[in-house]
């Protein structure tokens, strides 16, 4: 049904007769549940600390997770203590729990793990986010800044800088509302944001207007997943039998950068999330599997001798930071 719904948000077909009422209908809804949120009918919270959010306005991946590492690391250069909240999404925890890099991704979410591993900061999970942040302050009264992975529609939490990811090689698919289309919200809602991030180069005019920060994903050596310690690059693999899977919200990404680095292989794809298991690799028949970090998280347990992760760390540019900071000192 996923698959089903992915492709009708790329364009307009005939089942559009039936999605666009409904979508008119989520539209209403999403408007009147903004409004009671800012006019107080709907009662919101503020954090004792600054809250920077890092969303999107469509369904599926977009590259948040890579920011927000980015971002944590560049508040930590400019002088911050940051904690970092989110709904564990695929995750199956019903209340608030501490994220640790070791933590069971089934019941913390992949992305969260990765994030805890990769930052060295608080990372705390709840459906409700200022419950998280909540429990992350008591905890950790040293933390001063809270960033959320995901939450720009959790208006429940105040919020002091927003910051919107996109997808450069899907953007907004056919720019509708669910369910006609893939977005949450429409796009007039980027032009009340304070920065929107393009993942990858976009030179669609359309969004242009917005003047979009690029962030691009680059990708270093390999390592093992049974012993992190081993390293090694592309070229050791060129002669070697490869099978590749990804099951992140673009898999064709990865799989491109598999490409660009000179690697001819086999593919699989997954869904967003897929959850791994050690019988998804029984019938590969390959001398090296390859796989993301977000996914790795998932396969660490059952790691075999021939899989290797291939790791990716965001670059934006400067003019990020700037806005973020400008923001936080006006407020």
């Amino acid at each position: 049904m996923a698959n089903w719904f992915q492709k009708q948000w790329a364009a307009f077909t005939f089942w559009h007769i039936i999605l666009i009422p409904l979508s008119w209908l989520f539209g209403i809804i999403v408007f009147l549940r903004k409004y009671l949120y800012q006019h107080g009918w709907l009662k919101s919270y503020r954090l004792n600390v600054p809250v920077i959010v890092v969303g999107n306005i469509n369904v599926g991946g977009t590259g948040k997770t890579p920011l927000v590492i980015w971002l944590a690391e560049q508040m930590k250069l400019a002088g911050y203590k940051p904690g970092i909240i989110s709904r564990g999404y695929g995750g199956s925890a019903q209340q608030v729990i501490e994220v640790l890099p070791d933590s069971n991704p089934i019941e913390a979410g992949d992305e969260t793990v990765l994030i805890a591993a990769r930052t060295n900061c608080p990372v705390f999970v709840s459906a409700d986010r200022v419950s998280a942040g909540q429990d992350l302050l008591k905890t950790y009264p040293e933390c001063n800044i809270i960033i959320s992975d995901d939450g720009l529609q959790h208006y429940r939490m105040q919020r002091d800088v927003e910051i919107v990811v996109y997808d450069s090689v899907k953007g907004f698919g056919n720019g509708a509302l669910l369910p006609a289309g893939p977005l949450r919200e429409s796009k007039a809602r980027l032009e009340a944001v304070d920065a929107v991030v393009s993942n990858g180069a976009d030179s669609r005019e359309s969004l242009k207007c917005f003047n979009p920060v690029v962030m691009q994903l680059v990708a270093t050596d390999f390592y093992k997943l049974d012993d992190v310690q081993k390293k090694s690059s592309a070229r050791a693999f060129a002669q070697q039998k490869i099978f590749a899977v990804a099951g992140i919200g673009n898999p064709q990404r990865f799989f491109d950068q598999l490409s660009d680095l000179g690697l001819q292989f086999e593919s699989r794809a997954y869904a967003d999330h897929y959850i791994f298991q050690a019988k998804d690799f029984e019938h590969i028949n390959a001398d090296v599997v390859l796989m993301t970090e977000k996914d790795a998280v998932k396969c660490q347990a059952f790691a075999q001798p021939n899989f290797w992760v291939l790791p990716v760390s965001a670059v934006v540019n400067d003019g990020l930071m700037r806005v973020v900071l400008n923001k936080l000192n006006s407020n």
